[in-house]
């Protein structure tokens, strides 16, 4: 077998545009806050499909804290960067930006980007300021990179629509690839944050997948019935429930009992003092009808 590559490590933005002067298209770009994991795993594979043998993929690490608010994780966010650039090697990735704060907001970052009204609700409204904080870095990296392409997961629904938002109100010109929640054995949605729970907190944490696979299979019922059978499941679970959610997944406005189409049912939680985020897709038909503002 041929040795595995190790990717081009870059923490400044000067060794990174040398570095980028050197890459061929497609470019393909894979936007993490490290600790990678088998979920991003999967980001990285699909972004090595797209980049095809000629291209190359690009990952950043970057804990952006311009996402967190005050007593968030900020300063305890694992930062695994040695772990996370074998994780890259492994999967091909060409070009690691692990960028310091200091390099990626050399100076107070005045100019934000608003995500709009659909940025504003679900983890808009839970976490004030989050959706600003994300879209302004990943244009950031966008701007830095220059890729044809970037890949997010579909576990951060929401934050998947507003990127892709931006790019088609700023007119970027970049395809944006989504990958499927990758989940473990029992359930859960991979994600960083799951190293914090205890196997007790654990145990609580796999009511947010049974619930929301309960308003999946209700969804021939309607769009209450629906809630209401994730409701039933998140009821006495244990965890703190900031909102149970069916909402269209463009507009992010909750939907009617008598809408048809395509909805997507989202959900965040506590168990302990480790926040979840989790969604699906439920298909109540095929004609929209979406809730008035």
């Amino acid at each position: 077998m041929p040795a595995v590559r190790a990717p081009d490590l870059a923490v400044s933005r000067a060794e990174f545009a040398a570095a980028r002067g050197t890459l061929s298209a497609p470019v393909v770009l894979v936007p993490t806050m490290g600790a990678l994991h088998s979920g991003h795993r999967t980001l990285l594979r699909r972004a090595r499909e797209l980049a095809q043998p000629a291209g190359a993929v690009v990952v950043s690490v970057f804990v952006n804290p311009l996402q967190f608010g005050p007593g968030e994780d900020l300063d305890r966010y694992p930062r695994t960067l040695d772990d996370d650039l074998a994780v890259c090697a492994g999967e091909g990735a060409r070009l690691v930006f692990a960028p310091p704060v200091s390099e990626m907001y050399p100076g107070e970052q005045l100019v934000t980007v608003d995500p709009g009204p659909a940025g504003r609700v679900l983890e808009g409204e839970f976490r004030p300021g989050f959706f600003g904080g994300v879209l302004t870095v990943v244009l950031k990296l966008f701007s830095l990179v220059r890729p044809d392409a970037a890949v997010f997961g579909e576990k951060d629904a929401q934050q998947l629509a507003l990127v892709r938002r931006m790019v088609t109100d700023f007119a970027l010109g970049i395809d944006i690839e989504s990958v499927p929640t990758a989940r473990d054995d029992d359930g859960l949605a991979i994600s960083s944050r799951n190293r914090y729970l205890s196997q007790a907190e654990r145990a609580v944490a796999l009511a947010v997948p049974r619930a929301l696979a309960a308003g999946r299979d209700a969804a021939g019922r309607g769009a209450a019935e629906v809630l209401a059978a994730g409701w039933r499941v998140l009821g006495g679970s244990g965890l703190r429930v900031d909102y149970l959610a069916l909402v269209d997944p463009a507009t992010y406005r909750p939907v009617r009992n008598n809408y048809s189409g395509r909805a997507l049912l989202a959900v965040a939680a506590r168990a302990g003092g480790t926040r979840l985020i989790d969604n699906v897709a439920v298909d109540l038909g095929t004609e929209r009808d979406a809730a008035d503002d």
